[in-house]
């Protein structure tokens, strides 16, 4: 199996926690690796080279091929850069790993927009700068792989993190447009809905907790989804733990009504049209 050999990928937010696990990964299987760190704190705030320089040391005393980027993905300019230190180093980009990320939490009551733009700007602005800078690439080439890193955050929702979550699910929509526009292409766009203990996620997992979800268990998903094999796309998958399964948006059969219905139809009907008995996947109902 081709994999991942000779392919080169760039891994955002690689400087710690899951995306250094990816990073490594990659490497060890042949990849040539951009490792992307602004190498600020879980917030977003402050900057250096010192995670991203120790990624790549890593890597290369363990005989794989890595370059470091420090730029900031929040950015146009900073994506477009990432991009650039792939092409100056080692010639051409194969794979974007999505993975950069931080967090300002606090209710939605409390919100202020400060925190709310700075975790959408990293998440899914970060996440569009980069590949956005990459895609032509993949296009003139006719092969590339984008991989999101969304959260059950986004899919399911929780308490006190509306940015975070609207980020994250915001990356799975522009997912599965990629899905499609890259098919032509050999363009592959899939997400990875990650359970981990890392910096992010320090407050939440206890001491048993912390070696049941090491981060290295996600990895291998991500190795997967960056190789010339993978052809799926359009897929989020869960993985945590050493569990992995799919999730994917369902659509039940509803109710039909052959004119416009009053609001007390719509409640006469609503048991109906919520029954989730005999969903099916995807986009049944066009109009």
């Amino acid at each position: 199996m081709a994999g991942v050999e000779g392919r080169v990928v760039i891994v955002t937010g690689a400087g710690g926690g899951l995306g250094r696990q990816h990073a490594l990964l990659l490497a060890s299987r042949g990849a040539k690796v951009v490792v992307n760190d602004l190498g600020g704190k879980r917030d977003g705030t402050g900057a250096g080279s010192q995670m991203a320089d120790q990624v790549v040391t890593e890597i290369e005393e363990a005989g794989g091929a890595a370059a470091a980027n420090y730029d900031d993905v929040a950015t146009e300019e900073g994506g477009a850069a990432v991009v650039q230190t792939a092409l100056d180093v080692f010639g051409q980009v194969d794979g974007v790993v999505n993975n950069a990320g931080i967090l300002r939490d606090g209710t939605f009551h409390k919100m202020e927009y400060a925190a709310w733009d700075a975790v959408l700007k990293v998440h899914l602005y970060g996440t569009y700068n980069v590949t956005r800078a990459a895609w032509p690439h993949f296009r003139e080439q006719s092969f590339g792989r984008v991989v999101m890193t969304t959260s059950t955050s986004g899919l399911y929702g929780n308490f006190g993190q509306t940015n975070y979550g609207a980020a994250k699910l915001g990356m799975v929509g522009l997912m599965n447009t990629l899905a499609l526009e890259g098919k032509k292409y050999s363009i592959g766009a899939n997400a990875v809905a990650p359970i981990a203990a890392t910096r992010m996620t320090e407050d939440i997992f206890d001491e048993a907790s912390l070696e049941k979800f090491d981060p290295a268990y996600v990895s291998p998903l991500v190795a997967h989804l960056c190789s010339e094999e993978m052809t799926d796309s359009g897929q989020i998958i869960l993985a945590g733990g050493g569990n992995y399964a799919r999730v994917a948006f369902s659509q039940s059969a509803g109710a039909s009504f052959e004119d416009i219905p009053t609001p007390d139809a719509i409640a006469e009907q609503w048991d109906t049209i919520t029954d989730m008995d005999g969903a099916s996947l995807g986009m049944p109902f066009s109009g």
